[in-house]
């Protein structure tokens, strides 16, 4: 289905909807928090641990997984981590105790960062030409797995419990690795210039020698704190009286934010015509009030609503914008680059699922709204004194 530098749509919609399922096995367990504390015997304090460990796994990918692109056959690497990701699902749908769930869930986030690897191949495989439209495919895949997994979480569980959202997600994830092993083309590794090693110590370097990487890196951090703040805790004032609302309804308001991070589509252009700081500013001040709406949850559901579209609309300009000014910062190392940004987007996710989870336990929601107002606060002092903020716009790539 793909010759000589041209990739077909149908390899195109092949690859969005593997890396849209990929991606989405992260968040499954937003919705599901409360029933599987309750069945497996979890306190409501340390629930969020399960959203935690797999961002954490989710990050050591990240470092440790995403660079092997560059040294071995990337259609093997797609193929065999789709089906080890497939036996980490089963693992977690059958998990009897805390301790086998947590080490299933450490797995799951490790392999998912296939997604990435993805995203490389489809690219590496377009023509010049019609690259930007490949990856622009493939990435609304992502994007939609991420903002989908809660609705479609939620609903499966009401119809069959928990543990069979799971089991279905494995199921997609084995039909997806015999589809990719069967229609991905066969190529020989190329040569690796740098051993695996050396990999990952660039990775390091990318950090030490590109500041824009750096700064872009901090917003990440701060604006999917906040993101997680929300999405991590959200089940467990929704799931309570007087609201009670049901596992599908929680996961629908995943709906909301899909709207929401719809709309931040243009900000990647904007930020190629020379408007990264604005439109990043914008977005931190939009991402710190949100929480304001979002305080009002237990009195309005619309609050809520309002609240998820600006927030989800506002983290999503800023990752799009980010993408834009890294992207060409490196091409020889695209990968790297992106892998090593990803880790602190992964590391704020994990942080700020514990804490909102922790925190709600303790002081209840206004508490959680307070911290995720504070993440956007954070990110826009780290905006107001960005040393990069004057540089030259980044250069489109090709």
């Amino acid at each position: 289905m793909a010759t000589c530098n041209r990739i077909s749509r149908a390899l195109t919609l092949l690859f969005a909807i593997a890396a849209g399922v990929a991606v989405a096995n992260v968040y499954l367990a937003q919705p599901l928090l409360v029933t599987m504390g309750h069945d497996l015997g979890l306190a409501p304090g340390t629930v969020g641990v399960v959203v935690t460990l797999t961002q954490v796994g989710y990050g050591f990918g990240l470092f440790l997984l995403v660079p092997l692109g560059d040294l071995i056959d990337r259609r093997r690497l797609i193929v065999g981590q789709f089906a080890l990701l497939a036996i980490a699902l089963v693992a977690v749908g059958t998990a009897r105790g805390a301790a086998p769930l947590f080490l299933a869930m450490i797995a799951v986030g490790l392999l998912a960062v296939v997604t990435q690897a993805v995203v490389a191949y489809a690219a590496s495989l377009a023509a010049p030409a019609e690259r930007g439209r490949v990856v622009g495919a493939v990435t609304s895949g992502v994007v939609i797995g991420i903002l989908l997994a809660r609705t479609v979480s939620g609903v499966l569980a009401d119809l069959a419990g928990w543990r069979a959202v799971y089991l279905c997600s494995a199921a997609s994830t084995l039909v997806l690795a015999t589809a990719l092993y069967r229609v991905l083309p066969r190529r020989r590794a190329a040569a690796a210039p740098l051993s695996y090693r050396d990999l990952l110590g660039s990775t390091v370097r990318l950090f030490v020698e590109e500041p824009v990487l750096r700064v872009r890196a901090g917003f990440a951090l701060l604006a999917f704190a906040a993101f997680s703040t929300l999405w991590s805790s959200i089940a467990l004032p929704l799931s309570e009286p007087p609201l009670s609302l049901s596992h599908t309804a929680i996961g629908a308001f995943g709906l909301a934010g899909a709207a929401g991070a719809l709309g931040a589509i243009p900000a990647g252009r904007l930020g190629d015509l020379g408007h990264a700081h604005r439109v990043t500013g914008t977005a931190l001040v939009l991402l710190t009030v949100s929480w304001l709406p979002l305080a009002f949850t237990r009195q309005s559901l619309w609050a809520l609503v309002v609240g998820t579209i600006v927030l989800d609309l506002a983290v999503q300009a800023v990752h799009v914008t980010n993408q834009s000014l890294i992207y060409p910062l490196r091409p020889d190392a695209g990968s790297r680059l992106i892998g090593g940004y990803m880790i602190f987007y992964s590391i704020g996710s994990a942080g700020g699922a514990i804490a909102s989870t922790t925190l709600y336990a303790a002081a209840g929601w206004t508490a959680v709204c307070l911290l995720g107002a504070g993440f956007g606060a954070l990110a826009l002092l780290l905006w107001a004194v960005d040393p990069t903020r004057r540089g030259r716009p980044a250069p489109v790539a090709a």
